[in-house]
């Protein structure tokens, strides 16, 4: 009879193996547990959000270019594209709370540098630094959520999760602006120390190890081939909304396909991989996987284009576009919550499918936005598809990280920020390139042509979305086949 004590198996060997309860009284207060990982995962993303609005103000400062200041964005998506690849091998050797320690310090460290750099080199050192610990405290907060929360829990668990990330995109660009205003870019970064400062004592009191260390064997030339292919990759994709396919950006991309795919095999031959990718063996995981990387990438953007839109194309000052981005923002914030404990109770397949209509509905009205649409109009076209994604992203990424038994789920939450990482740089250099493909009798309604080839973009990944959605089977199918899984 099943309890909520743990059980001693006896193995064959005679080894006596304790047996993981369906509840671990250890996290009688889970979310306590985690409060450190949600605190940091928070401060990456807000990082990456509410950049942009300081590339004027550093241009100014040291007197660069914008195509040298973009770098302050793309060195912060190499270094986690580069790192995450690795994490899921991390946890294996390192102990959880200890990683976490360590990627806070480094954020920490590179927002101190940065705000203190007197040469733009070492601001973007700083920015570097920054992004190797949200490179490792994304995916480890979605792999200790699986150890840490139960089975039953899980999608609620990702809700609050998917609530903290969406939070800082909501608040960051209007929060920099602000700061700006009242200080200097360099403020940026002293917030941005004074909250992993917070995280690192959150997770010093109160995070647990919830993730078991196996100290596998290190394979060198693993480590070596993802931090080529992968940086490459990302580096490839990032640029070439600014050079084109330059022979430079063939090179990067070409060489980050092929060590990629070196990458791939290796991983799939050898006895202790870096990470394991037979995760994506599992259909469970795969499925929903692909439909979590087509609507991050739509998301983002998205998201690129419409507050250019706003400005460009309507003629809207930055504090009004940033005004209307705000109700959106709001309403992706709380759907993120409810959709999470949505899914405990339904499943991800309605929840997805009716993401995928909704969002569909939102991008036409995108469609319709011309040179004199008025702001509501927007607001309403904005509110509408925000309410489509956390539907289909949080739902799917939940599916997929429950589709995995629990030794592989530190390797798929990895793999899963790996693809969004990736996937979504690319998404993003389509749409910049569709962007410049716009024409009209005037610079705004060339702008707004642009946009639309954009937006239809997102459409066809919200589409493709919706097909993967019939072929989902999320963890309330696999109960009914396995009610042993359930118990």
């Amino acid at each position: 009879m099943a309890t909520q004590q743990s059980q001693v198996v006896m193995q064959p060997q005679g080894i006596a193996l304790h047996a993981q309860p369906q509840e671990n009284e250890r996290f009688a207060h889970p979310h306590k547990v985690m409060l450190g990982l949600y605190v940091g995962a928070f401060l990456g993303m807000l990082s990456e959000t509410s950049m942009n609005i300081a590339l004027p103000d550093l241009c100014d400062t040291f007197g660069i270019t914008t195509g040298s200041a973009q770098w302050m964005v793309v060195g912060y998506m190499l270094a986690i594209g580069i790192v995450l690849p690795c994490v899921g091998f991390l946890l294996k050797w390192v102990r959880a709370k200890t990683l976490v320690l360590v990627a806070l310090a480094c954020f920490l460290v590179g927002s101190v540098l940065s705000a203190v750099a007197p040469v733009f080199a070492l601001v973007l050192a700083g920015r570097i630094i920054q992004g190797i610990g949200t490179g490792i405290v994304l995916p480890t907060m979605y792999a200790a959520i699986m150890r840490v929360f139960p089975p039953r829990k899980i999608g609620a668990a990702n809700g609050v999760a998917g609530l903290v990330i969406m939070f800082a995109p909501v608040i960051g660009p209007t929060l920099a602006g602000l700061i700006i205003g009242a200080f200097s870019w360099r403020a940026i970064f002293m917030l941005f120390a004074i909250v992993s400062m917070v995280a690192i004592a959150c997770t010093a009191a109160t995070f647990v190890t919830p993730i078991e260390t196996t100290r596998p064997k290190v394979d060198a030339l693993s480590v070596l081939a993802s931090v080529i292919g992968f940086g490459c990759l990302v580096a490839g994709v990032s640029l070439v909304a600014d050079m084109g396919f330059s022979p430079l950006v063939v090179a990067l991309l070409a060489i980050g396909v092929l060590v990629v795919a070196c990458y791939a095999y290796r991983q799939l031959h050898i006895t202790n991989p870096v990470l394991d990718l037979r995760a994506l063996g599992i259909a469970s995981f795969r499925t929903p996987a692909l439909m979590v990387t087509c609507s991050f990438a739509c998301t983002l953007a998205i998201m690129y284009l419409a507050p250019q839109e706003l400005q460009r194309g309507l003629g809207l000052s930055t504090s009004v576009a940033g005004m209307l981005m705000l109700a959106g923002g709001v309403v992706n914030a709380v759907c993120s919550f409810l959709t999470g404990r949505w899914y405990d109770r339904v499943g991800a397949r309605p929840l997805v499918l009716a993401g995928a209509i909704i969002g569909i509905v939102g991008s036409l009205l995108f469609l319709t936005i011309g040179v004199t649409t008025a702001p509501a109009f927007f607001i309403l076209a904005h509110v509408v598809f925000m309410i489509g994604i956390p539907l289909m992203q949080q739902s799917a990424q939940s599916a997929a990280l429950k589709g995995l038994p629990r030794e592989l789920a530190a390797d798929g939450s990895t793999i899963l920020n790996t693809m969004q990482q990736v996937f979504g740089a690319i998404g993003t250099s389509i749409a910049t390139c569709l962007l410049g493909m716009g024409s009209g009798a005037s610079e705004a309604e060339g702008f707004v042509a642009g946009s639309r080839y954009g937006y239809v973009f997102g459409l066809a990944l919200i589409v493709v979305v919706l097909v993967f959605a019939f072929f989902l089977r999320d963890g309330r199918d696999r109960a009914r086949r396995d009610p042993a899984r359930s118990a």
